[in-house]
């Protein structure tokens, strides 16, 4: 069966209905349904009404969908109010009745009528999202690094610049951890903002997932005056090989840093912990200054390189207006919706000394959808490129350029966080 189901009941669910919706979550990403009530009691805490949709076919709940408040940094340093869309699935049984489509309308328009100014997702599959206006406007990459051929002098035992680096435990993460992220998020575009619940999971003091938690070591980066510049979380397995020759690799669960000192020592530590020959290092951002870290950025190998942050426009004028601009120039935007959420045509009139974003009657200068520009707003994307792909019209010759020159960044957005 295809196309609409009118019976199917789309809306938020109860409080009491939450553990069918936590099964039919699981469901749908493959999970083992059965639900504990250790789970169901760690994770009522994020219940929000309203938030959770559900649809409903007879009773059961065949589709979820969530959505929570999120703040996400423009170019140049503001928080923007996002709408975090996650926990989206469709039973296999109830694939392609539109059930999607009527969660995304109903959260998106509640939405914008919160005055949320973007919303943004994670996608687990590529072709979904663009056709609700999201756009892919943050990538990522992982690198696995083989230690020893990195070049690296096997005899270092600490930072040379004054700093220091010294193993913590979840309780000194949990009180050193927010603050530092919040100087990261006043210089990164594109990361998101972290609640406190974020660092209980990150830390095991709250655990939603079922089964063992491992215990995952804390480095903290001190400058020579004693100030908090970074933070990484690992993991380390126990691997040997033949001879009692150790293996073992360190996974990085998070690595932030406010200086590049901080970031090149964090690496070398994890580089020069006794048995580990291989990192793996997370997502990171693509332009990543890690392989220039190393003697041989060749010991760096990309093991991942794709699509990270997703971004829906929901106002377009202040959308363009939250970020700053390192040029100076003009553009008159012609943006479709099909959503009908926002769009028209508007112009861009950027300098470092401030932005307006104005409806106009002038001719465009550019034409594309709202998903286009969600690619291009924090900086990653060309229009250049698009151009080329079709994706956007040029309606004056040399406008791609110019909108590359005034919204493309010199270092590229990054989100650090799944969610």
């Amino acid at each position: 069966m295809t196309g609409r189901s009118p019976d199917i009941d789309v809306r938020p669910i109860t409080e009491a209905e939450f553990p069918d919706w936590l099964r039919a979550v699981r469901a749908g990403f493959l999970r083992a349904p059965q639900v504990s009530d250790e789970e169901i009691e760690a994770r009522r805490g994020q219940f929000s009404p309203g938030r959770f949709l559900g649809a409903f076919d007879a009773g059961r709940c065949v589709a979820t969908f969530r959505s929570f408040d999120q703040e996400l940094t423009a170019v140049g340093g503001a928080p923007v109010a996002a709408d975090a869309v996650t926990g989206v699935t469709v039973t296999a049984t109830h694939r392609r009745r539109g059930l999607l489509t009527r969660m995304m309308n109903r959260d998106l328009a509640a939405a914008k009528e919160r005055g949320d100014t973007v919303a943004t997702l994670i996608a687990a599959e590529y072709p979904i999202y663009g056709r609700y206006g999201f756009g892919p406007a943050v990538g990522m990459s992982e690198w696995t690094i083989d230690v020893p051929r990195t070049g690296l002098d096997p005899r270092w035992s600490g930072p040379d610049d004054g700093g220091r680096i010294d193993l913590v435990d979840g309780g000194d993460v949990r009180k050193l951890g927010p603050e530092l992220h919040e100087r990261l998020r006043r210089s990164q575009p594109g990361v998101i903002s972290r609640d406190e619940r974020w660092w209980q999971v990150a830390t095991g003091a709250l655990r939603p997932e079922p089964g063992p938690w491992t215990e995952p070591f804390h480095a903290l980066y001190r400058a020579a005056d004693g100030t908090v510049e970074g933070l990484v979380t690992y993991v380390c397995d126990d691997t040997w090989g033949d001879g009692k020759q150790p293996l073992n690799t360190a996974t990085v669960k998070s690595l932030i840093a406010v200086t590049p000192a901080a970031e090149r020592a964090l690496w070398r530590y994890l580089c020069s912990i006794d048995w580990i020959t291989r990192v793996r290092t997370g997502h990171r951002a693509p332009d990543d200054l890690l392989p220039l870290f190393l003697p041989d950025p060749r010991a760096a190998r990309v093991t991942t390189q794709a699509d990270w942050l997703w971004v829906r426009i929901l106002d377009v004028a202040r959308a363009l207006q939250a970020r700053t601009y390192e040029g100076e120039g003009a553009l008159v935007l012609e943006v479709a919706d099909p959503g009908g959420l926002t769009g028209g045509r508007l112009r861009l009139e950027a300098s470092p000394a401030g932005v307006s974003c104005t409806p106009t009657t002038r001719s465009a200068d550019l034409t594309l959808g709202v998903s286009e520009l969600a690619a291009l707003w924090l900086g990653d994307e060309s229009a250049v490129r698009l151009t080329a792909l079709g994706t956007v019209q040029e309606e004056r010759a040399g406008a791609a350029r110019v909108a590359d020159a005034l919204l493309r960044t010199s270092r590229r957005p990054w989100c650090p966080d799944m969610f």
